[in-house]
């Protein structure tokens, strides 16, 4: 008795109907990612959009996981879902509209709906977390709603910043969000008080969580996600002390690197790079669930 092994070449191949589609959606879609791409790298883009170019490395992240799922896609039924036409309307005629945070968030929307519309309920619960990535890389207005409420976050980054400079010996008066640092004045703005590198953390947190497959244990997800939280803030206010200190002192050189060169990035992905070491300590000292007994009675 023999067994045939497919080949590599006939796992991958897709139907012509499946390249068709991809055809469209890069046709559709190739232009506007890449302007978001192009934006992100070279900071053209609006302040509001730069809050998501975590989307560099999750939209190909999203898209390895949804080709990856091929097999268990192609054994889904066929099965037409209404709100899957539904949602292919409401993108295409966000689309069709022309404007930008319209047109961004169609994508999002084309995606679910092809899911629905090809495989139901059950299509768009595999590829949901591809989505959740998408969805949560898509440029939108969704930080300028929420700079306003962070106000209590920029007065205690300027109290720790100020406390921090204090110890050194450094001259420095704090007044709500602003320190005066030997009569130059800084500001903790909202876009400095680490909202967007809060975002990207907590992004990068949630693809490791999907990567190292802690999802199952809400017990590590909850721990992780709050230390992702942790790191955030406290790398945060260390780099606008530096920034601060180097802002006072007149040494605009180090400012700017910190501030708007490569030096920053630096700093974002040491931090990023960090969570990897915080997750595996939470994988090696936390248990996945808590359990303790009781009455003669394990209770979890």
């Amino acid at each position: 008795m023999s067994i045939s092994i497919p080949s590599s070449k006939s796992r991958l191949s897709l139907s012509p109907q499946s390249m068709a589609l991809i055809g469209l959606l890069a046709l559709m879609y190739g232009p506007l990612l890449w302007y978001w791409v192009d934006g992100w790298l070279n900071k053209s883009i609006s302040i509001q959009h730069e809050y998501f170019s975590h989307g560099m490395i999750g939209l190909p992240f999203a898209a390895y996981i949804a080709w990856s799922q091929r097999p268990q896609w192609k054994r889904l039924p066929e099965k037409f879902h209404p709100a899957g036409f539904g949602l292919l309307a409401l993108s295409s005629a966000l689309y069709l509209s022309q404007l930008s945070d319209w047109m961004n968030i169609s994508f999002p929307l084309m995606l679910a709906g092809l899911c629905l519309s090809l495989k139901g309920l059950p299509g768009l619960k595999l590829m949901g977390f591809p989505l959740l990535l998408v969805v949560l890389a898509t440029p939108s207005q969704l930080p300028y709603l929420i700079e306003p409420y962070i106000l209590p976050l920029q007065r205690f980054i300027a109290a720790v910043a100020g406390f921090l400079l204090m110890q050194g010996g450094v001259d420095v008066t704090v007044d709500q969000i602003y320190l005066l640092v030997n009569d130059r004045m800084v500001e903790v703005a909202p876009h400095c008080a680490g909202l967007k590198m809060l975002f990207t953390s907590l992004y990068v947190a949630l693809m490791l969580i999907y990567w190292h497959r802690v999802w199952p244990s809400r017990l590590r997800t909850s721990i992780f996600l709050a230390a992702t939280v942790g790191v955030s803030v406290v790398g945060n206010i260390i780099r606008n002390t530096l920034l601060s200190y180097f802002h006072g002192t007149e040494n605009e050189a180090a400012f700017v690197w910190l501030h708007d060169s490569w030096g920053g990035d630096l700093y974002s992905a040491i931090l990023l790079v960090s969570l990897i070491f915080v997750l595996r300590l939470i994988q090696q000292y936390v248990p996945e669930q808590f359990s303790f007994e009781t009455n003669n009675q394990s209770i979890v």
